[in-house]
């Protein structure tokens, strides 16, 4: 809401209450995943070098390994999704606020980009051949938006349908 300043008799806009998140916040949710994944490479036994970067409003963390196969496991989709969630968990204990965070573990976020860019390439292909739309599988919110970036980039429309587990991309002309 709006304040007046009584003597100017000026407007000015309220304070942003928006849920953007300083560069020190996201610096200290990256300090503290990066804590947490390093207690499990320990308990787990593996080395793991840990980057954090904060741009874009959330806090990124790499986990990289000089040694060939150590993060094979822990690199699967499935496996850094569920890491990132419990990252997640383990922040927002912490700080009492929602955590945005993207783990990547041994280069997976490159290789689901990727595939991602592959899937772009295919509906558009199909839409360039005649299609009106084509639907995309489910995936995360983050995927999403990853794919109405390529979608756009290469001049097509997309947008998200469906709920929960089920919602996907449809690529269009636009």
């Amino acid at each position: 809401m709006a304040e007046t300043d009584p003597e100017l008799d000026v407007i000015e806009p309220a304070a942003d209450t928006s849920s953007a998140r300083s560069i020190a916040q996201l610096e200290e949710e990256g300090d503290i995943a990066a804590d947490y994944i390093e207690e499990l490479l320990d308990i787990a036994d593996l080395d793991g070098d840990i980057e954090i970067e904060a741009r874009d409003g959330r806090a990124y963390i790499s986990v990289t390994s000089s040694e060939d196969g150590d993060l094979r496991l822990l690199s699967k989709p499935e496996t850094v999704t569920a890491l990132q969630e419990l990252t997640r968990i383990a922040v927002q204990a912490k700080t009492g606020v929602f955590s945005r965070l993207i783990l990547d573990v041994g280069g997976s976020r490159q290789t689901r980009e990727a595939e991602l860019a592959a899937l772009v390439d295919r509906a558009v292909a199909r839409i360039e051949e005649g299609a009106t739309s084509a639907a995309l599988p489910p995936m995360s919110s983050y995927e999403r938006k990853l794919v109405h970036d390529l979608v756009a980039a290469r001049g097509f429309a997309s947008e998200s349908e469906g709920e929960g587990a089920d919602r996907h991309t449809v690529v269009s002309r636009g």
